[in-house]
């Protein structure tokens, strides 16, 4: 039976689906009754891929999806399936690789043309309605490629065989296990330090993006093997962007990348992701050199979460759409006059610390950024600068507001905890700490029969849980046992791990796939390898394999974390990107740290040298002076005594001697 004629997006759990409600698109969610509809009917399927803070996916939308014409030939053509990538990552990778495969460039819009059974046959992006760009108009592709169907069935579909082979062998396959070492962290790094701009920072040429999985594999490449031009392209990279018009000078945070090589004109979404990693990033920096800007920054984008990105119960929001009253970034932006008029007509204050810049072909207004001098000035000036920015956020709250996505997306949320956590403990900012717990209890208090949703919006959630979220769940909560002290947390983590295993470990058990074995809607099973914005499914798990096999000292779950690190290595040798994630997780898993602090509740002598020092390798267990209960076990399952402070600083199934004065401890941790 099929699906009634009209668009059924209404009701879908998705922000940027309802978004769609209202198109004269007969549109459907990505379902199996979409998916029979489509077998039933012998029609091709047009699939729809995107997310609420896309500027091209709002473009297409307006011109083409809106458009009764352009309805008219897509429902008469086509079943019509729209997905949200933020909700169904998983069905995104596996198009969005089939469109690589045709040797296209991949984005946002992703339009693909699938079977009646959901494999892919031919695929694009952004297609204009009218033909410009020196792209074909949109109706013109949809008759082209029904006509194509109809003549050439056949010969279509044994292609889409093929290339639905071809991307199964590439996200799903199995290679075998490679050997660790530490030449491959040591390879990537420097392959990596080899695209570095040394003057503007990130990759070299246009657009940039924040890039958060290259920077950390340079920055444990200085950890591990003291390569200081590797530490010094990331804060060079922080240091550029945190000027840029990317970053948000007045409301604080980072859009998602920037069109130019100078971080000035960026695509004005912003995203949960983006931020969580720049958190860390800049946590990591301001222990590293004692640089204000890094802490600034991290204040400065935590105010902004704590403002406009909290959701009921205390989770967080994706994202922030780039446009409001339909126009990309206006929202962002300023006049010279505009400025002066929020100052009261004297605004040169301001303009020693700011300028406004336009570049070549900028049609909207100017964009606020720094240069070298202006951004040290404006550290060292901050309590001066501070209400001047204050008074042109007000200002701006008279503006009509960006679309916001509010859906809670698990593995998302758990990237940003973790980053609360850890600023939190470095920084001495127990309400960060407060309002990481509030958001990790929330998407905890939404699991039914034990199991996590992957995506909420209020009372509506999506479930199953991935394997992203169970893994980035992990890792939070080992974040804020270390904050806290909370056994909970720990015995959290536990549970987390027990869920994966049980919904995701493959039948070898040399890994894991992304989606859970009762996930009946997915044409192919992936595993979850490959790197987007944030680090992938895969490095993720190892990562919280490694953290909590060192934090329990349970060997069985080390074997498990060193198995999955082998085989997902064994299988980054035949992709051709995305991996950065997977190396950086195996050089952790090669050398897992573990510091054991036994120090005083009321006033602690050792704890806060570990906590102005982070280290992504290490995981912190402090015990409490006299304590007999839920001491941490050092290798070789020897209990440390607690009679007295101390702190024992392990790698693997070694450890130093015990060091009892703080100013040895911060010796050990920085050399």
């Amino acid at each position: 039976m099929t699906l009634p004629a009209r668009n059924l997006l209404a009701e879908e759990a998705s922000p940027y689906l309802q978004q769609h409600s209202d198109n004269p698109v007969h549109w459907r969610g990505w379902s199996p009754a979409a998916l029979a509809e489509a077998r039933e009917l012998g029609r091709p399927i047009l699939l729809s891929i995107g997310y609420a803070a896309c500027h091209w996916c709002h473009v297409m939308a307006h011109e083409s999806f809106e458009n009764d014409a352009v309805a008219a030939v897509m429902n008469r053509l086509y079943v019509n399936i729209k997905v949200d990538r933020e909700e169904r990552p998983d069905i995104d990778q596996i198009y969005m690789a089939a469109l690589h495969a045709m040797g296209e460039q991949g984005g946002w819009p992703l339009t693909m043309f699938l079977t009646p059974d959901g494999k892919p046959f031919w695929g694009g992006t952004y297609f204009p309605r009218e033909a410009r760009y020196g792209r074909p108009g949109f109706i013109q592709v949809l008759e082209a490629v029904d006509k194509a169907w109809r003549e050439k069935q056949q010969s279509l579909a044994e292609s889409a065989d093929g290339l639905t082979a071809h991307v199964e062998q590439r996200l799903a396959g199995a290679k075998g296990k490679a050997v660790l070492d530490r030449d491959t962290l040591a390879d990537l790094a420097g392959r990596i330090d080899g695209m570095i701009d040394r003057d503007l920072g990130g990759l070299r040429g246009a657009p940039k993006f924040p890039n958060a999985p290259f920077m950390h594999t340079l920055w444990l490449s200085w950890l591990r093997d003291g390569q200081a031009a590797h530490r010094d392209a990331v804060l060079t990279s922080l240091e550029k962007m945190l000027a840029g018009g990317i970053y948000d000078h007045v409301g604080g945070g980072l859009s998602r990348y920037s069109t130019d090589a100078e971080w000035l004109v960026p695509h004005f979404e912003k995203m949960l992701y983006d931020n969580a990693q720049l958190v860390r990033l800049c946590n990591w920096a301001y222990s590293a050199t004692g640089n204000g800007l890094f802490r600034v920054r991290i204040e400065e984008t935590v105010a902004w979460l704590l403002r406009e990105m909290l959701v009921d119960g205390g989770a967080f929001a994706a994202s922030l759409d780039a446009d409001s009253d339909g126009e990309e970034g206006l929202f962002y932006t300023w006049s010279r006059e505009e400025v002066e008029s929020a100052f009261g007509g004297d605004a040169s204050t301001f303009f020693r610390y700011f300028e406004l810049a336009a570049p070549h072909g900028w049609e909207g207004k100017p964009i606020i950024r720094q240069h070298e001098t202006q951004q040290a000035q404006g550290i060292a000036d901050y309590t001066q600068l501070a209400p001047m920015k204050a008074k042109l956020l007000a200002a701006r709250e008279h503006r009509i507001r960006p679309g916001r996505d509010a859906k809670a997306l698990t593995d998302w949320n758990g990237l940003m905890i973790t980053a609360l956590a850890e600023a939190g403990r470095s920084l001495g900012r127990r309400d960060w700490v407060d309002a990481a717990a509030k958001a990790f209890a929330h998407i905890v208090g939404a699991s039914e029969g034990g199991r996590m949703p992957h995506s909420m919006l209020g009372a509506k959630k999506l479930f199953p849980a991935l394997s992203s979220d169970y893994a980035a769940m992990t890792n939070t909560a080992i974040a804020l046992f270390e904050a806290t002290g909370d056994q909970a947390y720990s015995a959290q983590a536990r549970h987390f791990i027990d869920e994966l295993d049980r919904w995701h470990l493959d039948s070898e058990k040399t890994g894991y796939w992304l989606t859970a074995s009762d996930s009946g809607d997915v044409p192919i099973r992936i595993r979850g390898d490959v790197d987007e914005a944030i680090p992938s499914a895969t490095s993720q798990i190892v990562e919280a394999l490694v953290r909590l096999s060192s934090l329990t000292g349970d060997l069985q779950l080390w074997e498990k974390a060193w198995a999955t690190a082998e085989h997902a290595m064994g299988r980054t040798a035949q992709q051709a990107y995305g991996q950065a994630g997977i190396v950086n997780a195996c050089a952790q898993a090669l050398e897992p740290l573990k510091l054991v602090l036994v120090d005083s509740v009321e006033n602690p002598s050792l704890v806060p040298v570990a906590n102005r020092n982070p280290d992504p390798r290490r995981v912190d267990i402090v015990v409490p002076i006299g304590s007999e209960a839920n001491r941490a076990l050092l290798p070789g399952g020897v209990l440390p005594p607690t009679d007295r402070a101390g702190a024992w600083f392990c790698t693997g199934q070694v450890c130093l001697p015990v060091v009892t004065e703080p100013e040895e401890l911060e010796k050990l941790l920085r050399r």
